[in-house]
């Protein structure tokens, strides 16, 4: 089990990098703004089905399972709120907090909640390592191009994720030690996710879907849904 933790967490932390890798490869090798444009709405879309698919197939109905109706909901919102709050501070302290920090606020909860659930539903937690995954890759891209507008080098710039990569990992294991028979909070900290991401979705992504006119990019969005409802399937 434990090894199995181990291994589904840093699958869902080295997307960080590897988002980073993929946004220094663009900038150095892909000299077409507009197919640069458009390659990373779709995967701006596709990232948002893929967050929506996380939030409607296991946050929300695993998260429910063992809380009343009432905690529930005011557990979703207290998540949207806090990630309400935490982005006004960023957007006021833009140049002192880089958005790489936001990234890790929906993470960190997650990681957590994927090292306690392993323990009580194996299978639904290897299908969150994958949303988790899934979900940072277009998060670390725009973290990476944000890093290098702050006047870092783009080798420090992906020093800098792969050193958060392993985030996921630590915050993991602390939650599988200290979380493995506490089903309450891990509920408790999978709604307040949803909560958190269902907000970044229709506030910070979706509007960018829209690109020059070119609708079919929101398709994207369906493709990124199509993995949760293959995952629901199979577990």
């Amino acid at each position: 089990m434990l090894y199995e933790i181990i291994l589904f967490s840093l699958l869902a932390g080295s997307t960080v990098f590897i988002g980073g890798l993929i946004s220094y490869y663009f900038e150095s090798r892909v000299h077409n703004k507009e197919l640069k444009e458009l390659i990373i709405h779709y995967l701006i879309a596709f990232s948002t089905g893929v967050m929506l698919s996380a939030i409607s197939f296991v946050l929300v109905p695993d998260g429910m399972l063992e809380l009343p109706v009432l905690l529930s909901t005011s557990l979703f919102i207290l998540g949207g709120l806090s990630f309400f709050f935490f982005d006004k501070l960023i957007e006021k302290n833009r140049y002192k907090i880089p958005q790489v920090i936001a990234m890790l606020l929906d993470f960190i909860p997650e990681s957590i909640a994927l090292g306690a659930v392993f323990v009580y539903n194996h299978n639904v937690g290897i299908l969150l390592s994958i949303f988790i995954a899934l979900q940072n890759l277009p998060e670390s891209f725009n973290s990476y191009t944000e890093l290098k507008n702050l006047k870092h080098s783009s080798y420090k710039a992906l020093f800098i994720l792969f050193i958060l990569s392993f985030v996921g990992l630590i915050f993991s294991l602390l939650g599988y030690v200290f979380l493995d028979d506490k089903i309450l909070i891990t509920s408790s900290l999978m709604l307040f996710s949803a909560g958190g991401i269902m907000y970044i979705i229709f506030q910070d992504i979706a509007p960018l879907l829209e690109y020059k006119k070119r609708k079919l990019i929101a398709i994207g969005v369906n493709f990124g849904f199509i993995i949760g409802m293959l995952g629901e399937s199979i577990i």
